[in-house]
C-alpha cells in the first residue's frame, strides 16, 4: 500500500519517548519548554507555545487576538475546516474569499475587493493558509492588513521550512513572526514533524505570547508570575481568564524534539520528490502547481488536477495507491451553508475541488514507489 502521506518513526524517536516515560514528568515538565525553544529557533521566531493540536493552536490564537461575537474574519475555503471553525468557537463571523486558481492560495485581490466594499473596521483579521506547503505572500498581505487595520493569523500547518524571498532579497520563513501577528503549526502524523497529536503557535509579540500561555492552561496564572493579584504561598494559582486544557505532554514534546532534528533532511527530500513529479507530468494531461521563482514550497502535499478525478482516485486504489482529496471547500460544508454560504460564492475553489487529488508525498517514499505512482497516473490520463 502506498498512502498519500505517512509518519516516519526512527529508533531515535522511540528512544526519546522511552526516555520521557522513565523521567519524573509525563506532562507539564521540562521537555515542553525545550521543544518550544528548539522549534522557535528552527522557524526563526522569538516565541513558541506548544499545545494539544493544530486546532487548539488556532483557537487560542483567536482568543489572544480578541475574536468575539462582533468579529468578522476572512479566510480561504480551501483548507481544513479548523481554519474557519476557530473563529466560530469565539462567536465570530467567517467570510470566505475565493482562491487564486494558479496558486490555490487566498486571492489577495479578491480580499482587497471585499475590504473596499465595506467601511474600515468592518473586518478585524485575516487567516491566510499556506496550502499544501506553498507560502502565502505574507509581505503583500501584511501591507494590505496594515492599510485596513487588520491582524494576521497565518495557518502554516502545511509549511514548516517553507519560505519566500521578497523584492529586497530578504528571506521570510513561514511562521517566523516577521509579518504575521501569530502563526500556527500541526504535528499530526502526516505532517513534516509528527508527534501523533500536537501543535504550536509562534509569534514575535511578547504580550500575545503571554496570553497564549495563559489560555492553553485553563486561563490560570501560577505562583511566581508577577501577574498574580494575590499570593498565598508556593501552591497558589488563580483563574484570571476562561482558558482551556490545551497542554502538550512531555512525552510528545520529546518525540517532537527528535523529529525536529530531521526536519531539514525531510524538507529537502520532499522537494526532490516534487521535482520528479514536476518533470514526469510536465507534458501530460495532469495539471500541477508550479511555485513562483522566489517561493520555496514545503510540499506537505503534492496536488495534481485531472479531468476525471473520481475515476483516477478509484483506479489508483485498485493499484494500492491511496490518494486523497484536499479539500472539500469549507464554505460548502452543511454547517457553513446553514450560516448563509452557498455554491457559487467561490467559483475557483469549487472548480479546483472537482479536479484535485493529493498523490503520495512523504520523505520515505522510494524511487521505485514513486515511479510506480507516476506510471499508473499517466496510464490512466493518457
Amino acid at each position: 500500500m502506498i498512502p498519500y502521506g505517512k509518519q516516519h518513526i526512527t529508533d531515535e524517536d522511540i528512544a526519546a519517548v522511552i526516555e520521557t516515560l522513565k523521567s519524573p514528568f509525563l506532562t507539564s515538565g521540562p521537555k515542553v519548554a525545550e521543544f518550544e525553544a528548539a522549534f522557535a529557533q528552527y522557524i526563526g521566531c522569538k516565541y513558541a507555545v506548544a499545545v494539544a493540536n493544530g486546532t487548539a493552536a488556532l483557537h487560542i490564537s483567536c482568543l489572544a487576538l480578541g475574536v468575539n461575537a462582533t468579529s468578522k474574519v476572512i479566510t480561504s475555503p480551501i483548507t481544513f475546516s479548523a481554519s474557519a471553525n476557530c473563529v466560530r468557537y469565539c462567536g465570530g463571523e467567517v467570510h470566505f474569499v475565493d482562491i487564486d486558481k494558479e496558486t490555490i492560495l487566498l486571492d489577495i485581490d479578491k480580499v482587497r475587493d471585499l475590504l473596499e466594499k465595506h467601511p474600515k473596521g468592518t473586518f478585524q483579521g485575516i487567516i491566510p493558509v499556506d496550502f499544501a506547503g506553498y507560502p502565502v505572500d505574507m509581505e503583500a498581505f501584511r501591507k494590505l492588513a496594515d492599510e485596513f487595520g487588520l491582524w494576521i493569523l497565518e495557518d502554516a500547518c502545511h509549511a514548516p521550512g517553507g519560505n519566500f524571498t521578497n523584492i529586497d532579497g530578504k528571506n521570510h520563513l513561514c511562521g517566523d513572526g516577521s509579518l504575521a501577528d501569530l502563526a500556527i503549526f500541526s504535528f499530526h502524523p502526516v505532517k513534516h514533524i509528527a508527534t501523533g497529536e500536537g501543535g504550536m503557535v509562534t509569534t514575535n509579540d511578547e504580550e500575545l505570547y503571554k496570553k497564549l500561555k495563559q489560555f492553553r492552561s485553563h486561563g490560570m496564572v501560577y505562583q511566581g508570575d508577577s501577574a498574580l493579584i494575590e499570593n498565598h504561598g508556593g501552591w497558589y494559582m488563580e483563574l484570571q481568564e476562561l482558558g482551556y486544557n490545551y497542554r502538550m505532554p512531555d512525552v510528545l514534546c520529546n518525540l517532537g524534539i527528535s523529529q525536529l532534528k530531521r526536519a531539514n533532511e525531510g524538507f529537502i527530500k520532499r522537494q526532490e520528490i516534487a521535482k520528479r513529479y514536476d518533470k514526469a507530468f510536465a507534458n501530460s494531461n495532469v495539471k500541477i502547481i508550479v511555485p513562483k521563482e522566489n517561493f520555496s514550497h514545503a510540499y506537505h502535499l503534492y496536488v495534481i488536477q485531472v479531468e476525471d478525478r473520481k475515476g483516477l482516485y478509484d483506479y489508483l486504489r485498485t493499484k494500492d495507491i491511496f490518494a486523497q482529496v484536499h479539500y472539500v471547500p469549507v464554505h460548502l460544508m452543511p454547517y457553513y451553508k446553514n450560516l448563509g454560504s452557498k455554491k457559487g460564492d467561490c467559483p475557483n475553489a469549487e472548480k479546483y475541488y472537482e479536479h484535485c487529488l493529493s498523490i503520495p508525498m512523504y520523505p520515505t517514499l522510494t524511487y521505485e514507489e514513486q515511479t510506480f505512482v507516476i506510471q499508473e497516473i499517466l496510464n490512466f490520463v493518457g
